[in-house]
C-alpha cells in the first residue's frame, strides 16, 4: 500500500493440531535466524537511507539550479531510492513498529490536488474529500475540519500537520510518492504511453510556470527532509539495541511469526490483491503504486525480491555486498526438506514471472497500459505475476503449520477474496 487498511477479510490459518516440542537446539537456531532477519532489516533500512540521502542531494540541486538536467537526476536518484526501500516491506506486517510508521513514508493512493495544481480533468471536489483540491503550495492558508491550518511557512512540521488531513488517508502529504508527484506531476495519458511531464520550469524562480515555484520548492525539500528524518528512524529503530530488534527477538516464535506474517500478507493481501488484482480488475492506472513516474513495475518486483530475502536469508546491498545468514529455509529444510523445495521454486516461480513483467515494461509498453482494458497479453503478463504471489502464499500456509506456530493471521483482499465487491 500502502494505505493501512486492507479491503477484505482475513485469513486465518491454523498450525497443525500435532504437539510439538522445542528443543534447546532448535531454539536456538531460530533465534539465530530471527537474529539475522533483524540484521537484514537494519542494513536494508541502512540502504534506503543512503538512497534517500542521494536523493536529498539531487533536490537540492535541482531547486538551486533547475535545468533539464538536475530534474532528471533528481528522477534518477528517487527511482534508486525505491529498490532498498520496497525491499523492506516485508517487514511491515508482523511488525506493529514499522506499520505504525509506515504511512509516513509510503502511503498511496494520494489526492494530489491537496499538494499542488491538477489538471482540469481531475475534477474540483470530492464526495469523501473536502480536501481534494486544497493546493497548499498555491493556498498558504486552508480550513482543516473548520479550523483555520497556516501553511504560509511550509516545512517539514507543516507537511507534518497535512498528512493524513482531517482524518482521510487520501489526504498524503509526505514520502516516496508526494515527492514522486513533486518531480513528475500527474500522469495524464491514462493506459496510453507516458508518465507525468512535469516541466523544469516549475522549479525556476525566474522563469516559472505553474506558479508558486518558491513554495513548490520548499514544499519537496521538506518532504524529502522528512523521508531522510523518518528512515532514520527505522534505522535506529532496527539497530542490534534498537526497539524493532528488541521486539522481534524477545521471543524466537514470535519472530518466526513475524517473518511469516510479512511474507504471507504481502505475497496476498497487499501486493497480489490491493497493488495489482484489484488495478486489474478495474483496467485503472490510478491503482497502479507509482503512478506518476510509471515505475510500478520495479516496486513490485522489488517487493517479490524482499520476500525471497525474507526466507532465504540472502540481501545484496546497494554497494554490492551479500549478505548472508542463518535462514528461514534452513529452518525449514530441516523438519521438511521437501517443503523448503517447494518454497524456493515458487517463489523463483514468481520472480520469473516478475522479471518478464519488468522486462515489458521495459522493452514494450509501461504497467499501467499492461492493465488497460483489452489488453490480453499485458493482462496476462501481471495475472501470471499475481497467480505467482497468490501460489506461494498456500506454500507460507504450509510452512506455518510445519513450524507448529499456532493461528497467524495473513492480510486478504477483496479483490483476491470477493472481486464482485470492488465494483459496487
Amino acid at each position: 500500500m500502502i494505505r493501512k487498511t486492507v479491503f477484505g477479510a482475513t485469513l486465518a490459518l491454523l498450525a497443525a493440531s500435532a504437539a510439538f516440542t522445542v528443543t534447546p537446539a532448535e531454539a536456538a537456531d531460530s533465534a539465530s535466524v530471527v537474529k539475522h532477519y533483524a540484521e537484514l532489516a537494519e542494513a536494508k533500512y541502512q540502504d534506503s537511507l543512503t538512497t534517500a540521502k542521494a536523493l536529498d542531494a539531487a533536490i537540492d540541486a535541482l531547486i538551486a539550479t533547475p535545468g533539464e538536467a538536475t530534474l532528471k537526476a533528481a528522477k534518477e536518484a528517487w527511482i534508486k531510492a525505491r529498490v532498498p526501500y520496497q525491499q523492506t516491506e516485508v517487514y511491515r506486517f508482523g511488525n506493529p513498529i514499522v506499520d505504525d510508521w509506515e504511512g509516513k513514508v509510503n502511503a498511496w493512493p494520494l489526492d494530489e490536488g491537496l499538494i499542488d495544481y491538477v489538471d482540469p480533468s481531475y475534477g474540483t471536489e470530492s464526495d469523501s474529500n473536502p480536501l481534494y483540491v486544497a493546493n497548499v503550495i498555491a493556498n498558504p492558508k486552508i480550513k482543516i475540519n473548520g479550523e483555520d491550518y497556516d501553511a504560509t511557512d511550509i516545512t517539514p512540521e507543516t507537511l507534518r500537520g497535512l498528512n493524513e488531513a482531517g482524518e482521510i488517508e487520501a489526504n498524503v502529504a509526505t514520502g516516496y510518492h508526494a515527492i514522486e508527484f513533486l518531480l513528475w506531476g500527474q500522469d495524464l495519458h491514462g493506459t496510453g504511453p507516458g508518465a507525468g511531464e512535469r516541466p523544469y520550469t516549475d522549479y525556476d524562480k525566474a522563469n516559472c510556470t505553474g506558479g508558486n515555484c518558491d513554495r513548490r520548492a520548499a514544499y519537496l525539500k521538506a518532504a524529502s527532509t522528512l523521508l531522510v528524518a523518518d528512515l532514520e528512524d527505522m534505522v535506529k529503530a532496527w539497530a542490534p539495541d534498537g526497539e524493532a530488534t528488541k521486539n522481534v527477538e524477545a521471543d524466537p516464535k514470535a519472530g518466526l511469526t513475524a517473518i511469516l506474517t510479512g511474507m504471507g500478507s504481502l505475497s496476498y493481501g497487499e501486493l497480489a490483491g490491493e497493488r495489482m488484482k484489484l488495478g486489474l480488475l478495474l483496467h485503472d492506472p490510478e491503482e497502479e503504486h507509482d503512478c506518476f513516474s510509471d515505475n510500478t513495475y520495479a516496486s513490485h518486483l522489488n517487493d517479490a525480491i524482499g520476500i525471497k530475502s525474507a526466507y532465504t536469508g540472502e540481501y545484496v546491498r546497494v554497494d554490492g555486498t551479500k549478505m548472508t545468514g542463518p535462514s528461514l529455509s534452513e529452518l525449514v529444510a530441516a523438519k521438511d526438506k521437501a517443503l523448503d523445495t517447494e518454497v524456493r521454486g515458487k517463489l523463483d516461480a514468481t520472480l520469473d514471472a516478475m522479471n518478464a513483467m519488468a522486462d515489458r515494461a521495459q522493452k514494450v509498453e509501461a504497467y499501467d497500459q499492461m492493465i488497460g482494458e483489452g489488453n490480453t497479453q499485458g493482462n496476462a503478463v501481471v495475472q501470471k505475476a499475481i497467480d505467482g504471489l497468490v501460489d506461494q502464499t498456500k506454500s507460507i500456509e504450509r510452512v506455518i503449520a510445519a513450524l507448529d506456530l499456532g493461528t497467524v493471521e495473513l492480510e486478504g483482499s477483496d479483490s483476491l477474496d470477493n472481486p464482485d465487491a470492488v465494483f459496487k
